[in-house]
């Protein structure tokens, strides 16, 4: 039987008196892996505070090409870790560290690719955030690489570990509460994108668009619940109030800042995926409707308000059986460690596979079908017309791969 972590107590300034050898339900097993992170930014820092609070890996070493980033990254990981973090000079010495068991790649969109490769050549397990890459071709060399790599490629597609799609899922997909699921709609509303090295999240050329960036999260998730083959995308949306007057370089920022997504599936289920990104607060929410019932999951986050955000999901049944609202939470300290909560279940999943565990995480494969939708809504916003997917699979020479 797993053991029960008493984190709210462990650390507590009135049980610093407890001595090593009477904490039981204190004690915490000391980590069997090794993790090397590639990338220390924001989301290479939320990694690093992760895997800390999990305790099944230790963070061994860090490399960043801006040496800021790594001086940052140490000094805030110093509370976490007593271990020193081992600097690598170069990312092939940080790829090829025998003492790391896996790599966790979190550098910007535009290099994910490049540095896959030098980080393929180790053989190591290895971590690759989302999105997989910016562009279809990299997307597909990822997957065709992936399929005799010596070693697994999980994708950071952590969403599907937030409470409320976790719920979701169980309701309708391995419950089948819902019945036949006929119609999906996802939406987010939240401010814009914060701010990067060199501001690469400002240009679609850098971070693969808007739709690729941030919403292949979210057509991950709809793809699961369809759990069918896009057919037919169109998209209409764009750059409406964010950074209309930033540059750099000379060069003017591209990236969209909302828009409206529709995705018909082969088995006759519709969705539709709505964004904004000029709202001065976070929100989520998904209603998933079958011939038998409806889903409502929402997640609030009022920055008014110096708490974590609020999940919730609701089921609707009618004659069809019980009906319930729910409040869904993780405990607080894992809430707070990063995207409420999702990243450490992703961290789980990752350890789980680490170890020899067969898990749900996130396959090149699944991610490549987010960066299709996504990537043909790109198109569709950019030539205000409908995508036939089989034709834009075609013209990009991926059938053979997604037959």
């Amino acid at each position: 039987m797993t053991k029960m972590r008493l984190r709210g107590f462990e650390n507590a300034p009135g049980q610093r008196h407890i001595s090593a050898d009477d904490r039981y339900l204190y004690h915490r097993e000391a980590p069997t892996l090794r993790l090397v992170v590639i990338g220390t930014g924001t989301m290479g820092q939320e990694h690093m505070r992760v895997a800390a609070l999990l305790g099944r890996a230790k963070i061994h070493g860090i490399y960043d090409s801006q040496p800021l980033s790594m001086d940052m990254a140490e000094a805030n990981f110093r509370p976490l870790q007593a271990e020193a973090l081992v600097r690598y000079k170069d990312l092939a010495s940080a790829c090829a560290d025998p003492a790391a068991d896996a790599l966790l790649i979190c550098t910007p969109n535009y290099t994910h690719f490049e540095v896959l490769q030098t980080a393929m050549a180790s053989g190591k397990p290895i971590f690759l955030e989302k999105p997989m890459a910016t562009d279809l071709q990299h997307a597909a060399a990822i997957v065709r690489a992936s399929d005799s790599y010596p070693a697994f490629i999980q994708i950071g597609l952590q969403y599907r570990y937030k409470p409320q799609y976790v719920e979701a899922f169980a309701e309708a997909l391995t419950q089948g509460s819902l019945g036949a699921i006929k119609t999906i709609s996802v939406s987010e509303h939240r401010p814009p994108f914060l701010d990067k090295v060199d501001q690469w999240n400002k240009f679609e050329r850098l971070s693969g668009g808007t739709l690729v960036e941030k919403c292949c999260h979210y057509f991950d998730l709809i793809n699961l619940l369809a759990q069918g083959r896009p057919q037919r995308i169109y998209a209409t949306g764009g750059q409406a109030v964010n950074f209309l007057d930033f540059q750099r370089n000379g060069v003017r920022s591209d990236i969209d800042d909302h828009a409206f997504v529709n995705i018909d599936y082969d088995n006759g289920v519709r969705a539709s995926f709505t964004l904004n990104m000029f709202c001065p607060d976070f929100s989520e929410e998904l209603i998933v409707v079958g011939d038998a019932g409806r889903l409502k999951a929402t997640e609030e986050h009022d920055i008014h308000r110096a708490s974590s955000a609020v999940a919730s999901l609701s089921l609707r049944r009618g004659e069809h059986g019980v009906s319930k609202s729910v409040n869904l939470s993780y405990p607080r300290a894992i809430e707070a460690s990063g995207h409420h909560g999702s990243t450490y279940f992703e961290h789980i999943a990752l350890m789980d596979r680490l170890e020899g565990q067969h898990v749900d995480s996130a396959t090149p494969m699944q991610g490549m079908w987010a960066m299709i939708v996504a990537s043909a809504a790109q198109q569709s916003l950019a030539d205000a017309q409908a995508v036939d997917v089989e034709a834009f699979i075609a013209a990009n020479e991926l059938t053979e791969l997604l037959s």
